[in-house]
């Protein structure tokens, strides 16, 4: 989809490049560029974190509202 839901709205809490002290939810990754691309996917810096997280139907369904309201939610769950 390249919505780059996740890249916003999940909070990370392990160091990451660019956010030495994790990415609070809501706060856009310092990696994600302009194109919804992510600067350091495939490469040795990309976060553990993002690998293992699968953008399926049940997260992001079939458009971006869906996943910010279906990832802002978790989100909220699980703080």
């Amino acid at each position: 989809m390249g919505c780059a839901a996740c890249c916003i709205f999940i909070s990370i809490s392990s160091p990451i490049p660019g956010h030495p002290n994790g990415k609070p939810a809501g706060v856009r990754c310092i990696n994600l560029k302009n194109d919804l691309s992510c600067s350091i996917h495939n490469t040795s810096l990309y976060p553990k974190v993002c690998k293992d997280f699968k953008a399926t139907l049940e997260y992001c369904g079939t458009s971006r509202d869906f996943a910010v309201r279906t990832l802002s939610e978790l989100e909220n769950l699980t703080s």
